[in-house]
Parts: C-alpha cells; sequence; structure tokens
C-alpha cells in the first residue's frame, strides 16, 4: 500500500474509495440547494397592535369614526406574525414617513421553523 492510499482503497479499489468520498460533497451541495431554495420562498409577514371579539351585530354597526378597543395596552410590543405564528415582538418606527417595526424580542431561529 503507498502512502497515498487508505484501508478503504485498497479493499473496494481506487474507485470505491474516490465514490465514497464525493458523496458527502453531493450531499452538501443538495443540502445547500435545498436550503437556498426553501430561503427564497416568499411569506407574508404581519404587524399585530391588537385583537377585539366582536358579535356580528355589532361587526355591521360599524360606521366610520366607529372605535374597536383593543385587547392591548398602549405601549405594550406588537407581534410580528407570520402563517399564524408570533415570530418576534417589536415596537413602532417611522422611517422616512413610512411605518417600520424595530424587532425588541426575536423567537429562536429553531423555534420559528419548529412553530411554522
Amino acid at each position: 500500500m503507498s502512502e497515498f492510499e487508505t484501508e478503504e482503497n485498497t479493499e473496494g479499489g481506487a474507485e470505491a474509495g474516490a465514490s465514497a468520498e464525493k458523496a458527502p460533497e453531493g450531499a452538501d451541495a443538495k443540502q445547500s440547494m435545498n436550503r437556498e431554495v426553501i430561503q427564497n420562498i416568499p411569506i407574508t409577514m404581519a404587524i399585530e397592535v391588537g385583537r377585539a371579539s366582536l358579535k356580528i351585530r355589532d361587526l355591521m354597526r360599524l360606521t366610520q369614526g366607529s372605535v374597536v378597543e383593543l385587547d392591548r395596552l398602549a405601549g405594550e410590543p406588537l407581534d410580528i406574525v407570520v402563517n399564524d405564528t408570533v415570530v418576534a415582538q417589536g415596537e413602532v418606527v417611522l422611517v422616512n414617513d413610512r411605518y417600520g417595526v424595530r424587532l425588541t424580542k426575536v423567537v429562536s431561529a429553531a423555534d420559528r421553523i419548529k412553530n411554522l
């Protein structure tokens, strides 16, 4: 056995050792491609200020100027929601005359994926 051969190469031939070495590279490339495909899937994110429960008759009575009381106190963080799952919390900010949200708490990446 030369200094460049391994036991694996000598038992199954040089080709068996070469293909065994390439398998992990192929698996890594496939996993990387799958990750890239998943990361490019568009999602819709919603910023939730609060919720209210109404009866249909109350909903039908709403007119311009009506006020709906929400379940949150002023100053409480907003929920950042994806697929009905809270992924973060934040506060409203202005960005060039548009609303934005500064994240104050983020659910861990593992928990976000598990909950989606």
